[in-house]
């Protein structure tokens, strides 16, 4: 099938797919930082993942220092298409004699984060941020939820100082960012307690966010967290939130049949979207990007890895 097929087929449920990939092209997608170094960080030498992470660290090849992650993200924006954003968790700051050298993680500024302005400013890319409430001395293993006074504290003082690192990434980026809330909160085993961790969980967030900062630079979130290692049982807090299929599927439409309790129409035409030619759209979308579709960039990857990745050991 081509683009032009695809093109129609969409088109004869009101979704015009040139519209949707003019308007993906201007929407930023961030890089998930995670990905970059199996987040690990880089500022708490050789501890372990703690706090319900699900990776080792221990990923062949994993970027080992702020430059190696640079270079390796600098690989992704030759494949990827559209606007991007790169996502820096707080443990990815980078200290220097010319800082100041290292700190805890209550205590980071932005001038920890300054080369990574840097990098971005020259690569036009914004930045989100997340906390890192994870793999730390004082988790133990709950950082907001904690009952003891002291650790909640520590945490308290990390999200605060990670604000104020977002606004200045959004004001010398010129976008905003997000910083993404995700902890740990939680327990392996069935709590007896399941109101408290939840009722401190809230009063440290809003804590965290009495810190002053301008929402058209700042746009704080909290991630979903319903399971992870040793959080089997019981999370703290959760929130959901949320790309081409969104600007492909037409809502109105959808919504005026769940609004008129037609469901069996709108199941029909929910199950007929599934196998609507998505993935012609997709591949002209990468095209006018000038990446690589799918089926092509994959073996730029594996040459990357051979070349660079597996050199680090």
């Amino acid at each position: 099938m081509s683009y032009q097929e695809a093109k129609q087929a969409y088109g004869a449920i009101g979704i015009d797919t040139d519209a949707a990939i003019a308007r993906l092209k201007e929407v930023p997608i961030s890089l998930h930082c995670w990905q970059g170094d199996d987040v690990k960080g880089f500022d708490q030498k050789d501890a372990a993942l703690t706090g319900g992470i699900q990776t080792t660290g221990n990923y062949p090849g994993r970027a080992r220092t702020p430059e190696e992650l640079m270079a390796d993200i600098d690989q992704v924006l030759k494949l990827c298409p559209g606007k991007k954003k790169i996502n820096l968790h707080a443990s990815y700051a980078i200290f220097a004699p010319e800082n100041g050298g290292w700190v805890d993680r209550d205590k980071l500024e932005p001038k920890h984060f300054a080369k990574w302005v840097e990098f971005c400013r020259e690569r036009g890319l914004g930045a989100d941020f997340n906390p890192t409430f994870f793999s730390h001395p004082k988790c133990d293993p709950l950082p907001l939820s904690s009952p003891d006074s002291e650790t909640r504290r520590f945490w308290v003082e990390h999200g605060k100082a990670c604000i104020r690192i977002s606004s200045y990434l959004a004001r010398e980026l010129g976008q905003s960012c997000t910083m993404n809330i995700w902890t740990g909160d939680g327990f392996k085993d069935i709590p007896a307690d399941r109101m408290g961790p939840r009722q401190r969980y809230q009063e440290s967030l809003d804590e965290i966010l009495s810190e002053p900062y301008n929402f058209d630079e700042v746009k704080p979130c909290v991630e979903s967290k319903v399971f992870g290692i040793d959080v089997e049982a019981y999370t703290a807090g959760s929130a959901e939130f949320t790309l081409l299929y969104a600007l492909l599927t037409p809502h109105a439409d959808l919504k005026k049949l769940q609004d008129q309790g037609k469901f069996t129409q709108l199941l029909v035409q929910q199950e007929e979207l599934k196998t609507l030619p998505f993935g012609e759209v997709w591949k002209e979308y990468c095209d006018s990007c000038g990446v690589p579709a799918d089926g092509q960039w994959m073996k730029t990857v594996e040459d990357y890895e051979n070349s660079v990745l597996r050199k680090r050991v």
